[in-house]
């Protein structure tokens, strides 16, 4: 099976500053991978990178379907299907929580994400939609980022810290609608730094470690001593 996504040696940068050496990351169609690893390992960078947010190096270094986006406008990305619910979720306060919702339809492309899915998947936002969207309970408003990201119809769904500060209750009702997600065959990439969480919701794993790969995996079958050696670069 082809990849849907690939990333080859990928590089980026902050100004002068290097966040990420020489990545490699497959996603094939159809499957949830999770990126861990400790504050400031690079995998919000990797994730901004795929989304147009940072420009890598060389167009090459990032494969969708096959064609290099590195570097591409990230509407234009978006348009590709690919879509991102970023870090601190990200909404428009000046919006309702259905405006912010419409907003991620903007490129029009066909699927079964619609308001009514939507509203089907998370139905507390059905019943304040009207509402001001920063005005929800922190949950409410990851599911709103969700929703918005959901409503590109997207291949490639790529989730940055969706438990960042909230209550475990809320984590496990966020992802327990991540199977509904992607359960006609989209691929996922979840960055998590609760990581039996991670390895629990995906089918393979990358530790990033100070801009590097430091250890790659099958979830299931690789050991927690391996995975913490990898997370905090303990040499064995």
């Amino acid at each position: 099976m082809s990849a849907l996504l690939e990333t080859h040696a990928l590089s980026a940068f902050y100004g002068d500053f290097q966040a990420l050496f020489g990545i490699d990351v497959t996603v094939a169609p159809g499957e949830v991978i999770a990126l861990i690893g400790s504050n400031g390992a690079g995998k919000s960078t990797f994730l901004k990178s795929v989304a147009g947010l940072l420009r890598p190096r060389a167009a090459s270094q990032i494969l969708y379907r096959g064609e290099p986006i590195g570097g591409a406008a990230a509407a234009s990305i978006v348009g590709k299907g690919i879509a991102l619910v970023p870090e601190g979720r990200r909404l428009f306060a000046s919006l309702s929580v259905e405006e912010n919702l419409l907003l991620g339809a903007f490129c029009k492309r066909p699927g079964r994400w619609n308001l009514q899915s939507v509203y089907a998947l998370f139905p507390a936002l059905r019943e304040r939609r009207h509402h001001a969207a920063t005005a929800l309970s922190g949950g409410q408003q990851q599911m709103v980022a969700i929703g918005r990201a959901l409503m590109s119809n997207p291949d490639l769904l790529m989730c940055d810290e969706l438990s960042l500060g909230l209550a475990p209750v809320i984590v496990r009702e966020i992802y327990a609608a991540l199977p509904e997600i992607v359960a006609d065959g989209m691929s996922a990439i979840v960055v998590e730094q609760d990581v039996q969480l991670a390895r629990r919701v995906s089918s393979r794993f990358y530790c990033f470690q100070e801009g590097r790969v430091s250890l790659a995996g099958v979830s299931a079958d690789v050991s927690d001593e391996a995975i913490t050696q990898a997370y905090f670069g303990v040499v064995a």
